[in-house]
């Protein structure tokens, strides 16, 4: 029996950057893991860029919602494998403690939702951040350790090993 990893993407306000890596993550490689996305300060909902950029590809938009990181921190939360952030401001510093204490990194992205752009830097921001979230995730889903379901823990007189860095180029 397999089971997938847990991967969980932090931003902020979960509307943009973290929205569109879980949908690509998803979508690319749904087989192998179970995606989730949460912020912060989570915004009302998904941003109509962040929609746009995905609906092309993405077969279901419905399941994109922004949510709080709460909602991962209970007992009752699912254990995940990876805390991915793509927000300096929720790096690990300031994210709340994870249950099972998960591996975390961070993705540096340029904010699309940043002050001071007009409508169409906007947009070009928003395609900019999205492709490079594509590649990121693609390189993500090729490393080593993720190119087959996880196993099941073996019995505890087996060693087990420990990934302590995960390095995506770019």
């Amino acid at each position: 029996m397999t089971s997938k990893y847990k991967v969980l993407f932090l931003c902020r306000e979960n509307s943009a950057r973290s929205i569109i890596a879980e949908a690509l993550l998803r979508e690319l490689a749904d087989q192998r893991f179970e995606v989730f996305s949460a912020g912060s300060e989570p915004a009302a909902r998904v941003h109509a860029l962040a929609i746009a950029q995905l609906r092309p590809g993405i077969s279901d938009l419905g399941l994109l919602a922004p949510k709080s990181w709460l909602e991962f921190t209970g007992e009752w939360a699912p254990r995940m494998d990876l805390i991915v952030a793509l927000d300096e401001r929720v790096g690990e510093y300031h994210a709340p403690d994870f249950p099972g204490k998960p591996l975390f990194v961070q993705w540096d992205f340029a904010d699309p939702l940043a002050d001071g752009m007009t409508p169409d830097e906007r947009a070009r921001s928003f395609e900019k951040v999205f492709w490079q979230i594509v590649r990121r995730v693609t390189l993500f889903m090729e490393l080593p350790r993720y190119t087959l379901p996880v196993v099941p823990a073996v019995t505890h007189s087996e060693p087990v090993a420990h990934e302590r860095d995960i390095v995506c180029p770019g």
